[in-house]
């Protein structure tokens, strides 16, 4: 049975004790705490879980289905947002998934809750609190944490159901060469040498991005020579995005949110790392993803230049991965060898 999520931000508790998790961040943060929240769940049966998350993630949130409603909260970046708006009885338990600072357990902490679980403030009488790891995955860091405190998560509980409806490019190669910031952003000119050699090896390319990446997307389209119906910068919905994604042959971008909704659906990709390393964020160890990086000292991921790492991947070498990449999995899905 599908999993359902009401996303009324003022709607009372209920008569059901609430577990309220915080998770206030973008799309790739929801999705790499989706096996967390599915433990958080699991573990209280009987409870409302709610997510307080940004109201953008609204479309997110539901198609994760891994709470039972949405707490929206205000677009403002990273940083820790009010939870003054809350209109239900204090929740029975409060789980900080924001961050290891203290402001975010404040935050929760403000609302009175029954028992409030964070890595900022242990629990005085846990016997092993767990504590934060700086060189952790995101998905094993939440999993552990949760863990301790006796509810099991398993980190390669990731994947989420695709959209009911069909994809508008279905087997194309998706590119997606925006992000938050330019320190994750692979150069243009170097993506559509990739597009041309992906097209050149018959596979149709579509480019996609963000409503503020329509001209980001449109060079990259001019450089390739990419047909005008292959342009979707800025022109689709979350359903839509995910729809795409989830129905396309390879997903091709750099460390950023929609990378993940590939993850969370299977596909094949290839994923650029440059100032932050995918032994942090990177795709799961399947061979549906190939996270390409260049090792050295980590860099600052809001820059505003592409970082020196991701500058160190040069187009041929992604050509070849990406290429393999459409090779290997095409093959296994025809049931030949991997």
């Amino acid at each position: 049975m599908a999993e359902t999520t009401s996303e009324d931000p003022r709607a009372p508790a209920g008569e059901r004790p609430t577990v309220l998790v915080l998770r206030a961040l973008g799309l790739g943060d929801l999705l790499a705490a989706v096996p967390a929240l599915r433990g958080v769940r699991r573990a209280f049966p009987g409870h409302q879980t709610v997510l307080a998350a940004p109201v953008a993630l609204s479309p997110a949130v539901r198609a994760a289905g891994v709470v039972d409603r949405h707490f929206r909260t205000a677009d403002n970046g990273r940083r820790v947002p009010s939870l003054a708006h809350w209109r239900g009885s204090p929740p029975a338990l409060a789980i900080d998934l924001h961050g290891n600072g203290p402001e975010s357990h404040d935050t929760l902490a403000a609302l009175s809750p029954g028992r409030l679980l964070s890595f900022a403030r242990p629990e005085p009488d846990h016997p092993a609190p767990p504590r934060w790891e700086p060189g952790e995955h995101e998905r094993e860091r939440w999993c552990r944490f949760l863990s301790a405190y006796g509810m099991p998560a398993d980190p390669g509980n990731l994947r989420i159901a695709p959209p009911h409806q069909p994809s508008p490019a279905p087997g194309a190669v998706v590119m997606h060469p925006g992000a938050d910031s330019g320190a994750r952003r692979w150069p243009v000119n170097r993506y559509a040498a990739v597009a041309a050699r992906i097209r050149a090896a018959g596979h149709r390319v579509v480019v996609v991005g963000g409503p503020s990446e329509k001209d980001l997307c449109q060079a990259l389209a001019d450089r390739a020579e990419l047909p005008a119906g292959d342009v979707l910068g800025g022109t689709l919905a979350f359903d839509e995005l995910s729809a795409l994604i989830a129905g396309a042959a390879l997903f091709l971008s750099g460390d950023t949110g929609p990378a993940h909704l590939a993850y969370a659906h299977g596909t094949p990709s290839v994923t650029l790392f440059g100032p932050v390393s995918p032994h942090l964020w990177g795709p799961p160890p399947v061979r549906e993803h190939v996270a390409l990086w260049c090792p050295g000292p980590p860099g600052d991921p809001h820059a505003p230049a592409p970082d020196p790492l991701l500058l160190r991947l040069g187009a041929d070498r992604v050509s070849d991965t990406a290429l393999a990449q459409l090779d290997r999995c095409g093959r296994a899905e025809r049931g030949g060898a991997p």
